[in-house]
């Protein structure tokens, strides 16, 4: 019979090593050598097993005071010592807190397992207005709450959650083939630990039922696109009494029929007539709080942005308050009438007469298209 190495030297830690210690070793030495990742290596099975018993036996407290005073004899129970030997019945369970961490899943020792509930997204639709300045509403959200007949336990009144037996109350269970153990969700309990013999009418031992929950939003000023309002606990309520999600509410902002945003700023086009842009004058702006005045100098050219200060939206991460830039369009006359149509073609005369150049666009335009011409001639 082989001689068992030193178990502290088999994780390669000192005899003082902490927990934390141990279990950092076992972790790198147990991925290391497992077979699966080893399918070449021979001896990988054996080494695989050594460091499992090394770190089962050093993992628990009782198993490891029993070895460090009496070395394998005191672990041993063909030799009177453990209580379990060195399989996994009467040891700490490495793979529970190894390789759930490394995996994720395991069940917590002696205890039953619950589930949070799930976190719930809301989209929620406000005006521009509303999204400026602030507003609070009330929304349905169909979601599961907690059982009120039975307070979320799922067991009827007068009754309550059992042990599994065929778990012990873990929500695991493991199935062992050679040198391996597979562990999976207890179908009896289906990971929860407890059964419910005797389960409540009202949601049929699930300890949460189905509703709809109104909820009051309050929508703080400035809110954008895509932000989200987060209510903490107001998502799905958990399983066996398990705490509840939140609820996550996404802002969309409705179109609005005069405004554009952009950040803190907004944007509109305002339409002024032919005469309004010769002679200059005011109009009317409507704002997101009331109407204000713009005046609009004469001689003014379509697409002129005009900037009206603080008339625009304060983000809600900013400190500064938009602005409001209202662009001019200028319109065309249309439906005129004879008498209109020659004082338009009088207009016309005049300024084609003058020397004095009244459409400085046009002629910078076509001298731009002369010089193009004239280039591409030179080419050619």
């Amino acid at each position: 019979m082989a001689t068992k190495r030193d178990y502290y030297q088999v994780l390669g830690v000192e005899r003082n090593a902490s927990e934390a210690e141990l279990k950092k070793a076992y972790r790198r030495l147990a991925m290391k050598h497992h077979p699966d990742r080893n399918q070449e290596d021979k001896n990988a099975a054996e080494k695989f097993k050594e460091v499992n018993e090394a770190y089962e036996v050093l993992s628990d407290a009782q198993k490891r005071a029993s070895y460090d005073q009496f070395g394998h004899a005191g672990v041993d129970p063909s030799m009177g010592g453990g209580r379990g030997g060195p399989g996994f019945g009467g040891f700490s369970d490495p793979f529970g807190d190894i390789f759930g961490d490394i995996f994720g899943g395991g069940a917590s020792r002696g205890g039953s397992r619950s589930y949070h509930g799930a976190d719930l997204r809301y989209n929620l639709k406000i005006s521009l207005e509303d999204a400026a300045l602030g507003t609070t509403v009330r929304i349905s959200v169909p979601t599961y709450v907690s059982c009120g007949e039975c307070k979320g336990s799922g067991a009827a009144k007068g009754s309550k959650p059992t042990g599994c037996q065929d778990c012990n109350g873990l929500g695991q269970i493991r199935m062992q083939q050679g040198f391996f153990t597979v562990q999976q969700t207890c179908p009896s309990c289906q990971g929860s630990g407890q059964v419910i013999k005797d389960p409540c009418a009202s949601c049929h031992g699930q300890g949460r039922v189905q509703q709809q929950k109104t909820l009051s939003v309050n929508v703080p000023a400035g809110v954008d696109n895509g932000d989200k309002i987060r209510l903490e606990g107001e998502g799905e309520a958990g399983s066996k009494g398990a705490r509840s999600g939140d609820l996550y509410v996404h802002i969309h902002i409705k179109e609005h029929p005069i405004f554009s945003r952009h950040g803190g700023d907004l944007h509109c086009e305002m339409p002024i007539n032919f005469s309004t842009a010769i002679l200059g004058g005011e109009i009317e702006v409507p704002t997101l709080t009331g109407k204000v005045m713009l005046k609009i100098p004469a001689e003014t050219q379509s697409g002129k942005v005009f900037k009206i200060r603080g008339k625009g939206v304060k983000p809600i991460r900013s400190s500064l308050v938009g602005d409001l830039l209202c662009r001019v369009l200028v319109e065309t006359p249309v439906n005129l009438g004879p008498e209109q149509k020659e004082l338009v073609q009088k207009l016309h005369e005049s300024l084609m007469s003058d020397n004095r150049n009244h459409s400085p666009r046009e002629h910078s335009w076509f001298d731009r298209v002369k010089q193009f011409f004239d280039e591409l001639k030179h080419k050619h």
